[in-house]
């Protein structure tokens, strides 16, 4: 069966004490070139078999902000954002948007860690830069939160005990070269265990908070190496 793509590659301006995680002690098999050929393409020395991080959860400063841009057709029916990671992982956590599944070409978010109370600000904003629409998520703690993507296929989660079976779901690899400082998740959308891990990639600069969002889409070069 063939796979949607994303086709999406997130460019999120975060600050982590993550951000320096070890390697994971057992690395999870990569099929295919799909994800190797697009970290080449971004000038990334990564091998996608050995180079996975042991990162499961991050955390950020209160008052730490991104953007998402994104450009061209997003495939439908995924969305992306952030859950608490407070160590409770019975049931589905409560999920706090930050693209969601279906946005007008040139449309881009950002978003804001607050406090009293905890919070998530979200706004939408057009191509002209006009904000068309705000949202906030309150409960939603800079202090430790991880990543989830959710699709027809269900919801994946970054943290693998999250995943049916424990299964490895979101990747993430250390930035080299002009992305030294940051970290790429890359994530398997589909059902079950395994696969090339390259449906939806995102890379998060833990280094910084003041490098503005950057989305892009890849799905030609992903079909290309199919």
């Amino acid at each position: 069966m063939v796979k949607r793509l994303l086709s999406t590659i997130l460019f999120l301006t975060l600050a982590s004490a993550a951000a320096h995680a070890a390697p994971r002690a057992q690395q999870v098999p990569v099929s295919g070139t799909a994800l190797a050929a697009f970290f080449l393409s971004q000038g990334q020395s990564i091998n996608v078999n050995t180079d996975q991080l042991d990162l499961q959860t991050l955390n950020v400063s209160v008052g730490t902000a991104f953007e998402v841009h994104t450009f061209g057709t997003q495939a439908s029916g995924t969305t992306f954002g952030t859950y608490n990671s407070n160590g409770n992982r019975k049931g589905a956590p409560a999920q706090y948007t930050l693209f969601p599944a279906a946005m007008t070409t040139g449309w881009y978010t950002s978003g804001t860690f607050r406090n009293g109370p905890s919070r998530l600000e979200v706004n939408t904003f057009d191509s002209n830069r006009v904000m068309k629409s705000t949202q906030t998520f309150n409960g939603a703690n800079a202090a430790g939160f991880s990543l989830f993507d959710s699709g027809p296929n269900g919801t994946f989660y970054l943290e693998d005990a999250r995943n049916a079976g424990g299964a490895a779901k979101i990747l993430a690899f250390a930035g080299t070269g002009s992305r030294t400082g940051w970290t790429w998740f890359a994530c398997e959308t589909s059902s079950g265990t395994g696969g090339d891990f390259a449906d939806f990639i995102t890379v998060v600069n833990l280094a910084s908070i003041t490098t503005p969002t950057v989305h892009t889409a890849w799905g030609q070069l992903k079909a290309f190496y199919r």
